[in-house]
């Protein structure tokens, strides 16, 4: 991958990246651990890449 990412792919990445923290504690104990994550934060780095350029 290149080392200098054009700007769209650069926000692009960045919301991926936003997407996939952990979700805050209190909403795991707001649900009684029924939610614990996010659907967006299933993604690992080393397994599933990105469509974003």
């Amino acid at each position: 991958m290149a080392r200098n990412k054009d700007y769209p792919s650069k926000i692009r990445r960045g919301k991926k990246l936003r997407q996939n923290r952990s979700i805050p504690s209190w909403v795991i104990m707001k649900t009684g651990g029924k939610v614990r994550t996010s659907p967006h934060s299933r993604r690992e780095w080393r397994n599933n890449k990105l469509k974003v350029d």
